[in-house]
Order: structure tokens, then C-alpha cells, then sequence
């Protein structure tokens, strides 16, 4: 069984070539088409488009922001469509929403990883390793991932 595997923002970034958050883009590429080749299956969490987003928002001009903007869209339309190798995930209900806000408190409060012990789990990364027990929880037989630069996400890998 091939891999699913769950795209963080550090990694989508790269692949949006976001100015200022791209410098492993050839890497991250090189990667993904390896991944592609092999059969893996993507998921593009609605935390790290809402972070790239946000990050688009900030870059220092007008016209870069609407660039990418659009291009961000343009890719995230084509991921619900089916049209990129990644397909976004589910949107949670109310109930399920509020049962990972619950978790946020005790989350924000203890270290993210042994390296980043002065910061918390934020509600974006809560989210997204929400999505990795959800989509542990509904593929038993596959290795189940998340495509992180940062090592604490990183280290979400259930082999299968």
C-alpha cells in the first residue's frame, strides 16, 4: 500500500514558490515527483492554506500579494477539483471543530517539540496532526504521514 501523505505549510510554500519561503523548492520538487512516481497519495490540509495564505498577506507589495494570491486560489480550486497531484481535506463539523478546540488549551501549554521548548502546538499545527489521526483512523493499511520541514511534524509518521 502506498503512502498518504500530508502537506504542511513549509512544504506547500515551496511548491507555491512563495518569495521568501522557497529556498528548498528544488529539493521539495524533487521530492514530490519521486513521491508521485511511486504512487503516494497527497492531502493538502485546509491549516496550510490557511497559513500560506497568510503568509502570501504579508509579503512587502501589492502586486506580489495579489500574484500569489490568485495563484493560490487558482491551485487550491484545482486541488478540490482534483486537478494537482493533492486533494484538499475534509472540512470538520461544528462538533468536530469544537472537540480539537477543546485540545487547544492543553496543546498551547506544552513544548512543541524536545528542540522548541518555549512554543506551544498552535491551533493551525493542532489541526493538521487532527487530520493525521483522522486519516490514520480511516486508512489502517497505509503508511500515513506528515510532509513537514518542521521536525515536529515531521515526526508524525505512522508506518503501516
Amino acid at each position: 500500500m502506498k503512502a498518504i501523505v500530508l502537506l504542511d505549510t513549509s512544504v506547500y510554500l515551496n511548491v507555491l514558490d512563495v518569495p521568501g519561503f522557497n529556498q528548498d523548492r528544488a529539493d521539495i520538487l524533487g521530492e514530490f515527483e519521486t513521491l508521485i512516481r511511486s504512487g503516494d497519495r497527497f492531502l493538502l490540509p485546509l491549516a496550510a492554506v490557511w497559513e500560506t495564505g497568510n503568509h502570501i498577506a504579508d509579503l512587502a507589495d501589492g502586486q506580489t500579494r495579489r500574484r500569489y494570491a490568485e495563484a493560490l486560489y487558482i491551485d487550491v480550486a484545482k486541488a478540490f477539483n482534483g486537478d494537482v497531484p493533492y486533494r484538499a481535506t475534509h472540512f470538520p463539523e461544528r462538533a468536530e471543530f469544537l472537540s480539537w478546540l477543546s485540545e487547544f488549551p492543553d496543546m498551547a501549554m506544552r513544548n512543541k517539540s524536545e528542540r522548541k521548548q518555549r512554543e506551544g502546538v498552535s491551533l493551525a499545527d493542532l489541526s493538521i496532526i487532527k487530520e493525521w489521526e483522522r486519516t490514520c483512523n480511516l486508512n489502517s493499511m497505509s503508511r500515513v504521514r506528515i510532509w513537514s520541514l518542521d521536525s515536529d511534524l515531521a515526526g508524525y509518521d505512522r508506518q503501516a
